[in-house]
């Protein structure tokens, strides 16, 4: 071989491992707005594979599943469960999902997980059985939305909020207990629930505001 030919051969595979090592280093944002435009819909099958708990309806003449656990499913859409009134639990950890709006189909929800996900908001519509609501790991910037009557417990741990607001005490009468730890948060100021005793934070100098009756503090955000 010339050293011509060499020269060549040698030029061409440094290009070419030039351009593996480029699409190995695609940026994550780039990346992650690739798989937004690929929508994972919750279909039957995913359904059939998550229910669980068989109990009497309403009226006791006829029995539904009531549980449903689709977690890691990378589900962007769950209109699906807008025909699944008789839901009381559901579990749609580890997903992608940003829109929650079909849970207000359903009436029964008593308890509610949803970590792991890219909502950017609590906001859903009013459920008047929900006590128990976990939004941890998500991309929350504040509280909106958060109305449900009988709620008891809320999780917002791993978050972006910085402000807590719009939590109507008039509203919120049975919450007890927050968890806040690994947001962002300067105040507690807006936490003025009737029943709230347990209240979880990150240990932090500046944090000002009322205090419930019991307050966790973490040195660590998670």
């Amino acid at each position: 071989m010339s050293d011509e030919e060499f020269e060549d051969e040698s030029s061409a595979n440094e290009q070419e491992k030039e351009g593996e090592e480029g699409e190995e280093e695609k940026d994550p944002t780039e990346q992650e707005e690739e798989e937004s435009l690929s929508p994972h819909l919750l279909t039957e099958e995913i359904m059939k594979g998550g229910l669980s708990l068989l109990c009497k309806t309403g009226n006791g003449l006829a029995h539904a599943y009531v549980k449903l656990e689709a977690k890691e499913k990378d589900l962007t859409d769950i209109s699906l469960l807008q025909n699944y009134i008789h839901l009381r639990y559901v579990d749609l950890s580890e997903n992608r999902l940003r829109d929650l709006s079909p849970l207000g189909s359903l009436t029964h929800l008593l308890w509610l997980k949803v970590d792991g996900n890219r909502l950017i908001s609590t906001c859903l519509p009013e459920l008047p059985y929900l006590q128990i609501a976990s939004f941890a790991h998500n991309r929350i910037r504040d509280t909106e939305g958060i109305t449900h009557p009988r709620l008891g417990s809320l999780n917002l741990k791993g978050n972006e909020i910085q402000v807590i607001s719009a939590l109507d005490p008039g509203k919120l009468t049975n919450l007890h207990t927050v968890e806040l730890r690994g947001n962002k948060l300067e105040t507690t100021t807006g936490l003025h629930l009737p029943k709230l005793k347990n209240l979880y934070l990150v240990r932090a100098p500046h944090l000002r505001g009322i205090m419930p009756q019991r307050v966790w503090l973490s040195a660590s955000p998670f």
